[in-house]
């Protein structure tokens, strides 16, 4: 397909069609997709960058002061029979979606199969790419328990609804803090809610899969529950580190096949954890050559 320079949208400059724009390309064909393209490219502008950056932060503002008393609510109300959180958790996910479907720099997409009963507990684990990550895994027609840095449990009105959803805190580099932490992940499994977990412990720097930590399999293996994967791709430029300024971004998640850890022990826990790590690189470098990467 050709990618050459596309002409400006008002004064016949040329500008090179980059990353964005050959993405968009790909999906909707040159013609259908030359305005799409001036779009893509115009946001790269910083001004343009910061215009949309502050909309969709007081959006998210507006959205999460909405949000918080309705999550209070429903868990106030589905506390005395729902002790795993899973009609608030629920809904506080649904926050990210409203949020996205306002934000004109981000469109994600899900794809893959979800296991017909996900009310059975899952170990959910994913590669990281992005902060971004979070709210677009919580897209997915599903609620699992978040294990997730303490400092975000720290953030007013979104710690608070993380807290009633039961999302468990973890103190990154403290032994303590993770014991509690697999504990609660423990009795969230327990109660029949999924938990999901980062197993690289913190966003890739360079794109690439970091190695695996051993809790989540561990975790999967004592409870003899399968783990469910998920390939992330194209959140990386959503939200650079350091800079509060959103970037342009077309992200999917995408669910794999489920990996039984029935029958197996603490010795076979290496084996696991590199067959469903390379089961997500596969998967990630899927959608790599999908979006024309």
């Amino acid at each position: 397909m050709e990618t050459g320079p596309l002409p400006g949208p008002t004064t016949g400059d040329e500008f090179p069609c980059d990353l964005s724009a050959r993405r968009l390309m790909a999906h909707h064909g040159r013609r259908e997709c030359r305005g799409n393209c001036y779009v893509a490219l115009s946001m790269k502008s910083t001004f343009a960058r910061t215009v949309f950056s502050i909309w969709s932060w007081l959006v998210l503002g507006v959205v999460v002061i909405l949000w918080t008393p309705m999550v209070a609510i429903v868990r106030l109300v589905t506390m005395p029979f729902d002790k795993g959180a899973y009609a608030a958790g629920y809904l506080f996910r649904k926050l990210t979606v409203v949020h996205e479907r306002l934000t004109p720099l981000w469109k994600f997409r899900t794809s893959g199969t979800l296991p017909d009963d996900m009310r059975r507990p899952y170990v959910v684990v994913s590669n990281h790419e992005s902060f971004v990550d979070i709210l677009l895994i919580s897209h997915l027609p599903t609620e699992m328990k978040w294990m997730s840095k303490i400092e975000i449990l720290r953030i007013p009105l979104v710690g608070w609804m993380m807290r009633l959803a039961r999302d468990i805190p973890l103190e990154r580099g403290d032994a303590e803090s993770t014991a509690k932490a697999l504990a609660a992940s423990s009795e969230r499994l327990n109660s029949k809610v999924s938990v999901m977990i980062f197993p690289e412990g913190t966003r890739s720097k360079t794109g690439e899969l970091r190695e695996f930590k051993s809790g989540a399999f561990r975790l999967a293996i004592e409870h003899q529950l399968p783990i469910l994967p998920l390939a992330v791709y194209g959140t990386r430029d959503a939200l650079r580190k350091h800079d509060w300024r959103l970037g342009y971004a077309e992200a999917e998640v995408r669910v794999l096949e489920p990996v039984s850890t029935e029958g197996l022990t603490m010795d076979d826990m290496p084996a696991l954890r590199t067959e469903v790590r390379d089961l997500i690189i596969a998967a990630r470098d899927d959608l790599r050559r999908e979006f024309g990467d």
